[in-house]
């Protein structure tokens, strides 16, 4: 008996010493081992990108964007200082020229975009779908959207804030004055629950009445059809510019009762596109803290000794070890923000372009600097 016990154990033994022996066998890698601070090979399910470290992967978005040389950006062509078409047929705005950014970073050509309109009910289904590359479509970024749409979203580009808007012979000088009224809103955006939450935080009573496009909100306002008009002041403002029976006839309240981050946003998983299109809207936060404008960025290229600047713009520069650039491994052309800048704007020049001929100020869009929330991170 004993020895039967001894001869079983013995067999189990060998059989755990043949598995291990075979799952050694079944590892790839291009040697046995890896040489420390050699460079690895990683390939994912066999049909995933092949990474090197040091190097960016290759394969993603990013890859097929520069591949395709356009890139998709969603936005729409009815809002006045974000995006509407000029009699030329071109999108302007303030959007518009985000997706310029981005293009001039990652293509080194701000005019390759490739422009969808898009309703609002089918801005994240695009974004899903692969549409769209990146959706600049005065979105504003919350938890939910977060979370469940697939998206991620990225450094904002307008701060905003809801608000509300009436007739100026209404009466209404205040938004807790008003009880008892219908508030008109577009449906799928986030104004529809935050103005029921702001009715009952103020303890009045409002009859949120959605429609599908701003156009019909507007042709029932005309009607007399809404008491108030609740959207983000950023476009309140806009859609007011343009309002048939004039500016005069509209006024916005001062209350601003909820935040409205409006940031881009890209599919969920990739990584690589996201820190690129992030950091080409940094740029222009960046150039414009530096005081750098399209105007002049050749001139400070030319003439500034300044190694923050030289970085930033991917010239050469001295160190220690001799004259070097700056490549941070975002996927990007070491010279993105120079082409940034020079084709489009730091963002003190596209906000002043599209956003202050509405009556915007620069509030809390403003400069770290100067009281406000842009700020980017440090360029090294």
């Amino acid at each position: 008996m004993r020895a039967s016990k001894l001869l079983a154990a013995v067999a189990a033994l060998m059989l755990i010493l043949g598995a291990c022996t075979e799952a050694a066998d079944t590892t790839t890698t291009a040697g046995v081992e890896a040489p420390t601070g050699e460079g690895t090979s990683t390939t994912t399910g066999g049909e995933g990108p092949t990474t090197t470290a040091g190097e960016a992967p290759v394969g993603g978005l990013l890859a097929e964007v520069i591949a395709r040389d356009e890139l998709n950006c969603g936005t729409r062509d009815e809002l006045p200082g974000f995006a509407v078409l000029s009699a030329e047929g071109d999108h302007v705005g303030f959007d518009a020229d985000f997706c310029r950014v981005i293009a001039a970073a990652v293509l080194g050509d701000a005019s390759k975009v490739n422009f969808v309109d898009l309703a609002t009910e089918d801005r994240f289904t695009a974004l899903q779908s692969g549409q769209i590359d990146v959706l600049v479509r005065n979105t504003t970024w919350t938890a939910v959207r977060d979370g469940s749409e697939g998206a991620t979203f990225l450094q904002p580009t307008f701060y905003d804030g809801q608000g509300m808007m009436v007739a100026s012979d209404s009466g209404f000088a205040d938004v807790s004055e008003m009880d008892g009224v219908i508030v008109c809103v577009a449906t799928g955006t986030t104004t529809e629950g935050n103005a029921a939450t702001e009715a009952t935080r103020l303890g009045v009573e409002w009859e949120v009445r959605p429609f599908d496009s701003p156009d019909l909100i507007q042709e029932a306002f005309l009607a007399g059809s809404c008491d108030g008009w609740s959207s983000d002041v950023s476009q309140l403002t806009a859609l007011r510019s343009v309002y048939p029976d004039g500016p005069e006839a509209l006024t916005i309240l001062p209350q601003v009762f909820s935040k409205e981050p409006l940031a881009p946003a890209v599919r969920d998983g990739d990584s690589e596109w996201a820190q690129a299109v992030s950091w080409a809207i940094l740029a222009t936060i960046q150039a414009e803290e530096f005081g750098i404008t399209s105007e002049s960025v050749d001139d400070t290229l030319a003439s500034t000794e300044d190694i923050s600047i030289l970085r930033f713009l991917g010239a050469e520069f001295e160190t220690a070890d001799g004259t070097t650039v700056l490549d941070p491994d975002l996927g990007l052309p070491v010279d993105f923000a120079y082409q940034v800048v020079s084709q489009v704007g730091n963002y003190g020049e596209i906000f002043e372009a599209h956003l202050a001929p509405l009556g915007l100020e620069r509030g809390v869009n403003a400069l770290w600097t100067d009281g406000g929330l842009l700020y980017a991170p440090p360029y090294r």
